[in-house]
């Protein structure tokens, strides 16, 4: 099974009160000026710039005052590298901690055969402690990352093509030495691919490339059509989170910061459990605040009174 965490998970919606949203607008109905700086771009990220370096080519390409990604790759590595725009940028904490998929081609240093590299790695499914490479951003302490799955996709002489799906802050170049030096004959991660970063998938990439002429496009001729299908509404960024919808006259408080009560809640997700990281969106569908939920689903349903969800981060 190739899929992350939440894309196993099958979500039912909860009504507790029916209503219908007046406040706001759908997401895809923003306007173009708005999206530029609260929106989010999937850039497939080439080999070479830094991942602040690309995020520094959309702010400069699109002429807006801030940007952000969500999960650094090394220069070397390419792929899925979401990038946040203007007020979108407070979106990519929900990100950071979002399952990734990433496609590599390890090589090893000796002759082993297919099932020898099958057992091998699948001994790295499931929790194992890691210990960050020398060349990284954090400090040099073991700590425990769950392996989601590995499947080996082909092997031609000692390169071996694989795709693995792991939580954040895995790394893989540490999984290929380790490899090698569990089996006993060595080896070193050859190139790397990330094709999803939680809800954004190779589906939706747009090269820098790609995003240039689109805006120059919108800008020179009015034509949006390119531009709309680069940048995404920022809700696409909490995809991967179970959701409530509030009631329009909840909006304007939680929208000061107030947490949400049960009673202000129109419709839920089935999945949601205490302590779990919420997206608070409006019944148009406008992500308006982000949280930890204080009660489940079957809570938030049997209770009136109680807080559901604890805010701690506002969009609107």
């Amino acid at each position: 099974m190739d899929k992350l965490p939440f894309e196993t998970i099958k979500k039912r919606i909860l009504v507790k009160k029916k209503a219908v949203g007046k406040l706001g607008v759908k997401p895809e109905q923003r306007s173009n000026e708005r999206i530029l700086n609260y929106g989010i771009v999937n850039i497939d990220k080439p080999a070479g710039p830094t991942s602040h370096n690309v995020a520094a080519y959309v702010q400069k390409i699109l002429h807006i005052k801030k940007t952000g990604h969500s999960g650094t790759l090394d220069p070397a590595v390419t792929g899925c590298l979401p990038v946040a725009l203007g007020r979108a940028t407070r979106v990519n904490e929900a990100l950071l901690l979002a399952g990734k998929e990433y496609v590599c081609v390890m090589h090893i240093h000796g002759d082993l055969t297919e099932k020898q590299i099958k057992q091998g790695l699948k001994k790295f499914v499931g929790k194992i402690k890691q210990t960050p490479p020398k060349k990284s951003a954090v400090k040099r302490q073991e700590r425990e990352r769950e392996v989601y799955y590995i499947i080996v996709l082909e092997i031609k002489e000692r390169d071996v093509l694989f795709k693995i799906g792991c939580e954040a802050g895995t790394y893989i170049r540490k999984i290929c030495h380790d490899f090698g030096e569990k089996i006993g004959c060595g080896a070193h991660m050859k190139e790397l691919r990330r094709t999803k970063a939680g809800p954004f998938d190779e589906s939706s990439l747009c090269t820098l490339y790609e995003l240039k002429d689109a805006y120059v496009l919108y800008r020179g001729k009015g034509d949006d059509k390119g531009l709309r299908k680069c940048i995404m509404p920022v809700e696409k960024a909490v995809e991967h989170l179970p959701k409530i919808w509030i009631l329009d006259k909840a909006v304007r408080p939680v929208s000061h910061g107030r947490n949400v009560y049960a009673r202000q809640i129109s419709k839920l997700e089935d999945s949601i459990k205490k302590k779990d990281r919420v997206a608070v969106l409006s019944l148009k569908g406008e992500l308006i605040a982000l949280g930890n939920a204080f009660l489940g689903s079957e809570g938030i349903m049997e209770k009136e009174k109680e807080p559901a969800v604890n805010i701690d981060k506002v969009f609107i």
